[in-house]
């Protein structure tokens, strides 16, 4: 078998690395459904947004795997998908043409910083103890999606916002048993435990009858046409769409830094001080996708969280995300079948994605509160408020100030000071509920 080897000089195969893509893209494929889902209550239409959708993965993912040869999936963002449809266009009464120009415009701005590098000289600044808690952060996010997802954890009521799910549910019991097959493999350190774990969930519950089989396997994908070129960038660039460019700017930016470092760190990527090596490569990838996503017809699309599955079955090089973006243009024609995988039978793989990704929280250094609030908030706020960005700018914003009242303001990097600012004004221009 053909092997190289990987950035960190790691030995790994082109099996290993397949079998690391496929991964991914099953724990991701609900994005094909989700994200159209979302954006129609924006009124994009359903069928062109499913294209739009695969198509801007397949771009960005490809973009990440050639040029960034790093494994990571790009795709869509939840959390601002829905920031689009239901804050900007239905809340702030935006048309979806016009968000579309604010994603276009802060892709713009991605894409000038990374080339000049400025991202990359921001991301480095941040401090260990945020690094740190980025990958438990994201951690914890993708067990609590997983675990809503199989059905363990449920909407509560008001003054207990979640609440034990409907265990006696069939499909939450099968969701058991596939965890538990999960759980069984990674304690023998078997490869493929993750995908292992979904197709077994999968095939058991197509045959109990949980799920229903896929009505056709073969589909034409629906056309762009509605939506393909129909942003507004002038409107996008009114005084009073400002406060949406700026929001989608910096929400955008934290998340793919946060997610980059977060991935890096578990896949054994960042260096000594805790940086990813050539982070501008891909952070410029995550930067053109966020030009091809609005024109095509969906929202700012970026590193996925959900690479994390593909990173625990081995995937370490560009040839990773090689396989899932070849796997998106398969699912042009093959949607009905990949969108057929129940969500209880991913989710339980983000719960073991989850256990595997706590671990950096033993590095942080719990007797100095300085750097144990700033990386505790954005571990918590990332879960409870269902936004990586969230979390990040809570961080980046708590941590100066802390230092400074603290009498060590000293050690807080320039660059910081600019991260602390765009967080502040995030928090500022958001329109809250």
């Amino acid at each position: 078998m053909h092997r190289y080897f990987d950035f960190a000089g790691r030995n790994t195969s082109y099996r290993q690395e397949t079998l690391a893509g496929i991964t991914t893209f099953l724990t991701m494929a609900y994005i094909i459904i989700v994200n159209p889902a979302i954006l129609e209550a924006a009124g994009l239409p359903k069928g062109a947004s499913i294209t739009a959708t695969i198509i801007s993965a397949a771009f960005g993912t490809l973009v990440m795997g050639v040029y960034a040869k790093r494994p990571f999936a790009i795709a869509p963002y939840m959390g601002e998908n829905a920031f689009i449809a239901y804050a900007v266009v239905k809340g702030m009464g935006f048309p979806w043409q016009t968000a579309l120009g604010a994603i276009f415009l802060a892709g713009v701005l991605f894409t000038i910083l990374s080339v000049f590098k400025v991202r990359s000289w921001l991301a480095n600044a941040i401090p260990t103890s945020l690094k740190h808690s980025y990958p438990v952060g994201i951690g914890l996010f993708l067990t609590f999606i997983g675990l809503n997802q199989v059905g363990f954890v449920a909407l509560g009521i008001p003054g207990a916002p979640v609440s034990l799910g409907r265990l006696s549910s069939p499909s939450t019991l099968l969701a058991i048993v596939g965890f538990m097959i999960i759980a069984w493999l990674l304690v023998k350190r078997v490869h493929g435990a993750l995908i292992a774990g979904i197709l077994v969930t999968t095939v058991l519950s197509f045959a109990t009858g949980i799920t229903p089989w896929p009505a056709q396997v073969i589909s034409l994908p629906p056309s762009l046409a509605p939506i393909i070129g129909q942003l507004d960038i002038a409107g996008a660039l009114t005084l009073k769409a400002l406060p949406v460019v700026m929001i989608v700017f910096v929400m955008a930016f934290v998340d793919t830094i946060g997610t980059l470092i977060g991935l890096s760190a578990r896949a054994g990527l960042l260096d000594a001080h805790g940086n990813l090596p050539d982070i501008e490569k891909p952070m410029l990838a995550d930067a053109l996708a966020n030009l091809v996503a609005p024109f095509v017809g969906t929202t700012t699309s970026g590193a996925f969280v959900e690479s994390a599955a593909g990173i625990e079955e081995g995937g370490r090089t560009g040839f990773t995300a090689l396989v899932v973006a070849a796997l998106f243009l398969l699912s042009l024609f093959f949607a009905p079948l990949f969108t057929a995988i129940p969500p209880h039978a991913y989710g339980i793989a983000l719960v073991a994605i989850g256990i595997l990704m706590v671990s950096p929280i033993t590095k942080l250094d719990f007797t100095d509160y300085t750097e144990l609030i700033p990386a505790f908030l954005t571990i918590v706020l990332i879960s409870f408020t269902y936004n990586i960005g969230v979390g990040m700018t809570a961080g980046l914003l708590v941590y100066p100030v802390l230092k400074v009242i603290s009498g060590r303001g000293r050690e807080v990097p320039p660059p910081l000071w600019l991260l602390a600012a765009m967080s502040l004004v995030f928090f500022v221009v958001y329109p809250y509920r």
